[in-house]
This record gives structure tokens, C-alpha cells and sequence, in this order.
């Protein structure tokens, strides 16, 4: 059930996705990139491409006004070292830093998309922006998961070591 939280401890709750591949209790391709105390980097589970990260904090939030001071601080200059590891990994043309976190209609878990957009999949999608990602979601084409390790290999090499735990 959503919702449900294991234990008595604020933490995961069960069933929700971003908690559910943190806890190793659905399968993470690539594993995690980096965590900190406060944040996760994986590579996205969804079809926007090979590349994309997700940054999303370690505790289950539902809203950005629910961050802490510290996860606040921590947040901007992740997300800009994160769009710099990918661009670098993934030379595109532009990379898209948006945050998507509804779950059927509902608030979910927030997590921010590092998304690498290319010519190529603009071309193909003949669109930008928000169609792109659109036009992505709609043909459910997932990165074939040995392209995904070699990506979040190459992403830990930019990032560095994790902080915190």
C-alpha cells in the first residue's frame, strides 16, 4: 500500500517508487550514482532516454516547500554539478533540469530530471521541451540496461565520491 511507512521511523514508504529502487526493493539499473545524507542520483527507470538522471531526496517528500534548510542548500549546487556530469558524459545539445512528481493524480515523492536532449531525439520527435519528454513517455522505449551501467559509471567519475553516508 502507498503510504505505508516500514517501521516506526519516518523513512521509505512502501510502494512508492523512488523509495522502492532506494531500498534496493525494486531493481535500480546502474545502481546509484551517488547519495549524500540529504539526496540520491540514479539514472532514470522511465523512457526519457539514455543519460537521465534523477535527483531525489533521501527522505519520502511530497512537495519542495517540505525540505529542509539543509536539503534546500545542498539542492541547487547538486543539481548543477549533476547537469554538468551529464553533460559532459552525454555531450546533447541542451539538458533539461524540470521536476515531475505526481503519482496517478496524486503528489508523489518529488525528484528533479536531468534530462540530456540531443538533435537526434529531437529530430526524431520533431518537438522540444515538455512534447519532447511527452513524445518520449509515449513510446515507453527504456535504455537497454548495459548502456545504463556504462553511463552511471562514467557519471560517479564526474560527481566524485558521495558525502554524507
Amino acid at each position: 500500500m502507498v503510504g505505508a511507512r516500514w517501521g516506526e521511523e519516518p523513512g521509505p514508504v512502501r510502494g512508492c517508487l523512488a523509495c522502492d529502487l532506494m531500498t534496493g526493493d525494486t531493481p535500480l539499473p546502474g545502481g546509484t550514482v551517488l547519495r549524500t545524507d540529504a539526496w540520491a542520483v540514479e539514472h532514470c527507470v522511465g523512457p526519457f532516454g539514455l543519460g537521465t538522471a534523477v535527483v531525489k531526496p533521501t527522505r519520502h517528500v511530497l512537495h519542495v516547500a517540505e525540505l529542509t534548510a539543509a536539503e534546500s542548500a545542498e539542492l541547487g549546487p547538486l543539481l548543477q554539478r549533476v547537469s554538468a556530469a551529464v553533460s559532459t558524459v552525454m555531450d546533447p545539445e541542451q539538458v533539461y533540469v524540470c521536476l515531475w512528481s505526481h503519482v496517478g493524480g496524486a503528489p508523489g515523492h518529488i525528484h528533479f530530471v536531468v534530462q540530456p536532449v540531443t538533435r537526434a531525439n529531437m529530430d526524431r520527435f520533431d518537438t522540444y521541451g515538455p512534447a519532447l519528454q511527452l513524445a518520449m513517455g509515449e513510446t515507453g522505449e527504456l535504455p537497454p540496461v548495459p548502456d545504463v551501467e556504462r553511463v552511471c559509471d562514467r557519471l560517479r567519475d564526474h560527481l566524485g565520491p558521495a558525502t554524507g553516508t
